[in-house]
């Protein structure tokens, strides 16, 4: 995948769950509908994903009052399971997801091409939020 090092944006987290649970977690509808979100009045009230190289996914992200939402979609471009996702947005970023574990720790790592309409803090903490509210999904829920 040709990621352009300029342009990366880079967020990470460690999760105190073995891998086959994170994968589970971060990769079935029915758990990202409950995490994929950046802050509290936002949700992801619908979600479907199809993970296979070539297979698309499609997040429905939303403020909770109904003022404005959009699809969060992409197709990927490598599932290596338990250990890396890739795919390209709709709107050409690339992302890359790495999942490392050491014993019942795994540590998520995600780079991701910036947009040019939010500054590069706005992005990095965004995402971060995002990885921050799936960490505290995964190991309060089994």
């Amino acid at each position: 995948m040709d990621l352009k090092e300029d342009k990366m944006i880079l967020v990470q987290i460690t999760i105190l769950e073995a891998i086959g649970k994170v994968w589970k977690f971060w990769t079935k509808a029915e758990h990202i509908t409950k995490w994929n979100n950046a802050s509290v009045d936002w949700h992801t009230p619908r979600a479907k994903n199809d993970l296979r190289k070539g297979g698309k996914f499609l997040y429905r992200m939303e403020a909770k009052d109904g003022s404005s939402g959009f699809d969060f979609e992409g197709v990927y471009d490598e599932v290596k399971l338990n250990e890396l996702i890739s795919y390209t947005l709709g709107d050409g970023r690339k992302v890359n997801i790495a999942f490392r574990t050491v014993g019942n720790l795994t540590t998520v790592e995600e780079r991701f091409e910036a947009e040019t309409e939010n500054s590069v803090e706005l992005q990095r903490n965004g995402w971060q939020n995002i990885l921050n509210n799936f960490k505290n999904y995964t190991e309060t829920n089994s």
